[in-house]
């Protein structure tokens, strides 16, 4: 097939809809007979899966995985060559290329510009290259003119990009949103904004004239389609999943909101099998049948964070109730003994931090972060899964009950569990074996249901114009 011309999603605001339209239309595009690739210059979250780089393994943002996997291909860390894991309200790791670039996490924001846009543009350029077509995500908004935007106004100019401009209609003021977006971007962004889509709408569409009409006539953007409030099964972009669709009479499951939690999109399939809730206080955790502690970019402050509200207390006498307590990777860490940090790997914290004691490991974090694709032995059952840690834990060799290459990744003490292995409860065998309950793949599924959701309420014509050869 002739190449196309790469498609922008860009929305009016964060939370807009924006991963969830490119997955879908990667979903759309792939049925259609379009080799479609996904690509966002620049993520920012805590949710990450390990990929396959050229120089061994990398971290990309879990909406490009899974962008990846609704157009069929293998996730590639050139989807998203720059990844920003918030490590504080004002610190982020700067990830680029799969991998934590230390000179440009300390270097101030302002200064990292040029030296981010290079692996942005090449990353484009090669998917570009070997695909009929890209799907490029926006980030935040596009109208936010007191910032240099590489993201979205300099990426579509470089991609020369057709845009879609994308409002959350359930946030009210969704016209409003659209044409001010439209006059605040430059000329090279406006000229290129070829359609608006307005998403999680409630309700009745034909309610909506004469505004998607005379918005086309204020802006020129064509009405590209009114998509409902989906009910998908796709984790959210940061991972909590806030309902599921878990059967009458089943587990309930607590896991910490935390406030540097992480990998949280690993739940997912749990929440549609058990009773998931994200919790803050220590009554969650009573009424709970199991607790799990998840991943956590800066374990000491969510540790701390924990203490603040008495949830340590809360998950040690569920431990000692009896009740199944797991922690996964920075969880793991949190119910050992302590953990060490002397160079400041998470960013703040350094010296020794007394962990929760329910386990008898220790954690020393190293200089550099661990990122691998495991295949681990479990007490003698295989699974799959990965891991993204700069924590070295050591001790309870007589708990040991999980083993990689790199050496043990589970320990176990009567009803208390920890491993470093992220991805495993996306293992229906793994769920199954250590909670009893069952779990069913829920992704195939719901990108058959956002690529009908495209033909259905989007105009599928404009689609096709917009990305016409060039």
């Amino acid at each position: 097939m002739t190449a196309l011309r790469p498609l922008m999603v860009l929305g009016c605001t964060s939370d807009a809809g924006k991963s969830l339209l490119v997955t879908a239309l990667c979903a759309w595009f792939r049925r259609e007979g379009v080799r479609v690739a996904p690509f966002k210059a620049q993520n920012m979250s805590n949710n990450a899966r390990v990929v396959a780089t050229p120089h061994g393994h990398g971290e990309i943002g879990v909406a490009q995985w899974l962008q990846a996997k609704a157009a069929g291909l293998e996730p590639d860390v050139r989807m998203n060559p720059v990844l920003l894991k918030p490590e504080a309200d004002t610190q982020s790791q700067v990830v680029v290329r799969g991998v934590v670039d230390r000179e440009l996490t300390a270097t101030p924001w302002q200064d990292r510009h040029d030296a981010l846009w290079t692996p942005m543009a090449e990353g484009l350029n090669e998917l570009a290259a070997e695909f009929d077509l890209v799907v490029i995500e926006g980030a935040g908004s596009p109208a936010e003119i007191n910032l240099v935007d590489q993201v979205n106004n300099r990426m579509i100019e470089h991609a020369d990009a057709a845009a879609l401009l994308v409002s959350d209609i359930d946030r009210g003021g969704s016209f409003a949103h659209l044409y001010g977006t439209w006059a605040l971007v430059p000329e090279a962004t406006r000229e290129r904004l070829g359609g608006f889509v307005l998403n999680k709408f409630r309700g009745d569409p034909t309610l909506l004239a004469p505004g998607p009409a005379r918005l086309t006539e204020m802006t020129g953007m064509a009405a590209a389609g009114v998509l409902p409030m989906l009910r998908h099964r796709l984790p959210r972009e940061e991972g909590a999943v806030e309902h599921g669709d878990a059967p009458a009479g089943a587990p309930s499951v607590a896991i910490p909101r935390l406030p540097f939690g992480s990998n949280l999109d690993e739940f997912h399939m749990l929440s549609h099998a058990a009773s998931v809730r994200w919790a803050t206080d220590a009554a969650s955790f009573e009424r709970a049948d199991i607790v799990v502690l998840p991943g956590s970019k800066h374990v000491v402050a969510d540790v701390a964070w924990m203490r603040e509200r008495g949830l340590d207390i809360a998950v040690a006498r569920a431990a000692a109730a009896g009740k199944p307590v797991i922690g996964v990777c920075g969880g793991a860490m949190m119910l050992g003994m302590s953990l060490d940090d002397a160079n400041g790997a998470e960013g703040f914290a350094r010296g020794s931090t007394e962990m929760l004691g329910l386990l008898p490991i220790r954690t020393t974090m190293a200089d550099d972060k661990l990122t691998v694709r495991s295949s681990i032995d479990w007490q003698g059952e295989q699974h799959d899964g990965y891991e993204i840690r700069y924590g070295q834990l050591a001790g309870g060799d007589d708990l040991v009950i999980a083993r990689s290459e790199l050496g043990p990744v589970g320990w176990r003490r009567d009803n208390v569990v920890a491993t470093t292995v992220h991805g495993l409860f996306e293992d229906p065998a793994f769920v199954e074996r250590l909670l009893g309950i069952r779990i069913s793949p829920v992704l195939d599924d719901t990108f058959v249901q956002l690529a009908d959701a495209v033909e259905e309420h989007l105009d599928t014509g404009l689609l096709r114009h917009l990305t016409r050869s060039r």
